[in-house]
This record gives C-alpha cells, structure tokens and sequence, in this order.
C-alpha cells in the first residue's frame, strides 16, 4: 500500500495496512542533533512527505554575541515583531501592530499566493509529484493565534467577551486572508487543509463554549465550508483541554485532530473521537516524557498509546517532532518504538 492510501484510509477508517506516520523536521531539533538526526530520519519511511534529504539548518553568525548565544528579531507578513532565544522556535511577539486600535483603519493582511503564472504552475506540478506517493495537507491558517499574535492576548480575550466592532473587523479579515489560502491549496488539489488554534489551558477552553460558539465557531464553519464542498479533509490543531468543542469540531467538518495527549484519558479520548468519526494524531508528550522522562519510559508511553488507539479500521496515525531538550537516547527511542507499533 503507498504511503497517500495508507493516510487516507487512516484517516477515514477505513482499514489501512497499517498506521501511518508523520513527521516535522523542525528546525530546533535538526540544530542541536545534527546530522544523527537527519540520518535518522533518513532511514524511517513515512507517509505525508519525504524526509530522506533534510538538511541542518544554522543561525547567522550575526545572531549570536560573543558567548555564542543566539538571540534574534524578525518580522513577520502581519507586521508583528518577534524576539526569538531558541534558534527555531516560534518567540514571542515584541511588538505587535495592534495593541492600539488606531491602527486598524489602516491593517492590511498579507499578499496570498498566485492562483495563475509560473510560480502557481510550479507549485501545481510539485503537488502532483508528491500526491504520486504522499499524502498531500496545505495549511488553512491561523485564526486566534494571528489575532494574539498582532495585539495583546489579554486585550483580545476581553475584546471578545464584549463583541467589540475592532475585534470582529479583526477577526473578519484574518479569515479573509485564510479564505484565500484555502483557496490556493483547492486550487493545487491538495488531500487535505490543516487549521491550527491553541483553545485549551491544562483544564479547560480559554473562553466560555458560548463565547466560542458565538464568535468562532461561524467564521470556522465558513472557512471549512469550501473544503468540505471539494470533498478534502479538514484537520485541526488545538493544544489544551478542547473536549467540549470536539463535537462542534465535528460537525461543521473537521475529520481529525491533533490534541495535547497528556491532559486526556486516553479511552475516553478515543472513544470519544470515533463516536465523532475523528481521526487522531498521536504526538508523544514533548513537554515533559522527552524531555526529562528515560528511554524505557518512551517506550512504554509508545505501546500504552498505541493499545488505546491503534484499531484495524485506523482512525489515527503517529506524529513525530523532535524539539531541542530532547536527549539523544529518547530520540532513538521514540522512533524505535513507534516503528515497532503501526
């Protein structure tokens, strides 16, 4: 069974060979491994992308003082400065475009990509090319996480609660924007959109299910509407507690999720999402088993996960990323194990 059918299946219950796997190379763990971790990777198949031929990235040599420590600014396309202490990771915003409602008259969302031209063309071909052997996922956006990334996450919660004009017109255009993204990934006939909003602290939602319900949950439905009409699937990210929106997620067309494991009752998780018809991305603990836990521990948290979850119809898939802090022997572990359970 090729990799795209393996996923597929996975993802609608419907009986792949076995699990698939996904895996991120992100940035801060190929820099602190090295090129262990690329050989690493190089030598475990999986079934959204090729990671055969990753590369270990570097700082710049300006971005480190004289003790080699790394400390950067960027600016992103929404015009939120970043400070970044962790080469590879995300940051903090430093300063944000919005913390002053004056400046919304004036707010412009990024330029989208081409729908026509070479570049367009050039990405329709490499979509092609991947979807010969590989699941293909674009992704669809950011909605509370652009809007507490471009003005202060305190003052976005509140702005929510009283339904302000500014923070609905913010809200609007993020998903303006995304509409476009949407659209694009439509346009290369991707398999599937990812979406990606952190709603849960370690207990609950951040904002009450109706708030929720009354401004997100329309403006996702919208979004998700052309993506269920094209027949793709629809995925969402969302850390934290989220149990009580994952009915809501399901039924304006959300086909799986990627939750923060810990922080569930594994069978209660699982029996929760397949009375849903939710697939599930099963990321092990980064925050504290890879980071502090032994290999043994790894391991067992591997085959603990995958009797919970891994049933002959699918329904989920393993997801791998390896961050800084991991130690080495964890690494190896990791994949050992999760190799051993598809």
């Amino acid at each position: 069974m090729l990799p795209r059918e393996r996923a597929l299946r996975a993802i609608h219950f419907n009986h792949p060979d076995m699990m698939p796997v996904e895996c991120y190379a992100a940035p801060t763990g190929l820099h602190e491994h090295g090129e262990r971790l690329a050989e690493l990777l190089s030598r475990y198949p999986t079934d959204f992308g090729d990671t055969t031929h990753v590369t270990v990235p570097h700082p710049r040599p300006e971005d480190l003082d004289e003790n080699g420590r790394y400390h950067a600014f960027s600016t992103d396309a929404w015009g939120v400065v970043w400070e970044h202490n962790i080469f590879g990771a995300w940051g903090h915003p430093h300063r944000r475009p919005l913390d002053d409602w004056a400046n919304l008259p004036a707010y412009r969302a990024p330029a989208t990509p081409p729908m026509s031209g070479p570049e367009f063309e050039a990405a329709r071909a490499a979509a092609a090319r991947h979807k010969e052997t590989y699941y293909l996922r674009h992704g669809g956006g950011m909605l509370i996480e652009t809007m507490r990334s471009v003005r202060r996450f305190e003052d976005v919660l509140m702005d929510i609660q009283d339904d302000t004009p500014e923070i609905n017109r913010l809200a609007d255009l993020i998903v303006e924007y995304d509409e476009k993204l949407i659209a694009h990934a439509l346009a290369l006939d991707v398999d599937g959109i990812s979406f990606g909003d952190d709603w849960g602290t370690q207990e609950a939602l951040m904002t009450s299910l109706p708030v929720w319900r009354r401004f997100f949950k329309p403006r996702y439905e919208r979004l998700f509407a052309p993506v269920r009409a094209a027949g793709k699937d629809i995925h969402f990210h969302s850390c934290g507690q989220v149990t009580d929106i994952l009915p809501d997620l399901a039924e304006i067309g959300v086909n799986s999720i990627w939750p923060q494991l810990l922080l569930y009752d594994l069978p209660t998780l699982a029996g929760q999402c397949r009375d849903l018809g939710l697939a599930i991305a099963l990321h092990i603990d980064r925050s504290h088993l890879m980071t502090y836990g032994t290999p043994e521990e790894v391991r067992g948290n591997v085959a603990e996960v995958a009797s919970v979850f891994r049933k002959p119809d699918g329904g989920a898939w393993w997801y791998i990323e390896i961050d800084n802090g991991f130690p080495w022997e964890n690494v190896v572990a990791l994949f050992d194990a999760i190799y051993s359970h598809r």
